[in-house]
């Protein structure tokens, strides 16, 4: 076993799995530098050849990216962060290997992003939420965002949740696409071994050339958006109008 304890991202080598923790002792929002720890991690398991588990707080997965970073921060943080942000979503879309999330608190937007984008989605029972909800905090969903999301939720869950801002518990959630399975808090760790079990037989090659297959449009679709959309002009703007 091999754990690697960094600030805001832990990484912890278990076997053939790659246990990834997100924990800023709040409410892991996806500032640049959680975003950069959790670019680094990934990389690591691609270097590793690992079957990644991706994790929050137990309250919480992700409150989505940093509020108080797009309300005050500079055009470059706020470009940094939207497309280390994209960036990222795309990087585990298509990821080399299995890709498990286990979620036990809320997931708001960017955290939604990573789920939708992961392989296998545990979610324990609770009281959270998940969802796109920028139409109801003064924003339009990205585009890199509407793709990933299109590409597994139920047409009408799409609508609903990227046109109004509907947000999902953990049944709704799985109903929707967001994710796959539901069990009580207690039995997480149970069905994250399972899943992990069930990875180790898939062989590597293949699931990463039917990945590719099987979401090339998905993917290619999400890179168009991010390279157009998330630029520095477009912070800029952004920045000009929250001045004016």
């Amino acid at each position: 076993m091999e754990a690697i304890m960094n600030q805001l991202v832990s990484y912890e080598r278990v076997g053939r799995a790659a246990r990834l923790r997100m924990d800023d002792g709040k409410v892991n929002a996806m500032s640049p530098a959680m975003l950069g720890e959790l670019h680094a991690a990934f990389d690591r398991a691609a270097a590793d050849q690992a079957i990644v588990v991706l994790e929050g707080r137990d309250q919480v997965f992700s409150a989505g990216f940093d509020l108080k970073l797009m309300a005050n921060g500079s055009a470059a943080e706020i470009h940094t962060m939207l497309r280390l942000g994209g960036e990222l979503a795309l990087k585990i879309l298509s990821f080399p290997t299995p890709v498990i999330t286990a979620t036990r608190g809320h997931a708001y937007p960017m955290g939604a992003f990573l789920m939708l984008a992961a392989d296998w989605r545990i979610g324990a029972e609770g009281s959270w939420r998940t969802g796109l909800n920028e139409v109801r905090i003064n924003m339009t969903v990205p585009g890199f965002a509407l793709e990933v999301a299109r590409q597994r939720l139920t047409p009408a869950a799409f609508s609903r949740t990227a046109m109004t801002g509907e947000m999902f518990g953990p049944a709704e959630a799985r109903d929707a696409g967001f994710i796959d399975q539901v069990v009580p808090p207690s039995e997480v760790e149970a069905a994250i071994q399972i899943a992990i079990t069930w990875m180790e037989g898939v062989i590597p090659a293949n699931h990463a050339a039917t990945k590719l297959a099987a979401r090339a449009a998905s993917i290619a679709a999400m890179r168009a958006a991010i390279d157009a959309e998330l630029i520095l002009e477009r912070a800029e703007r952004t920045v000009g109008r929250r001045a004016a």
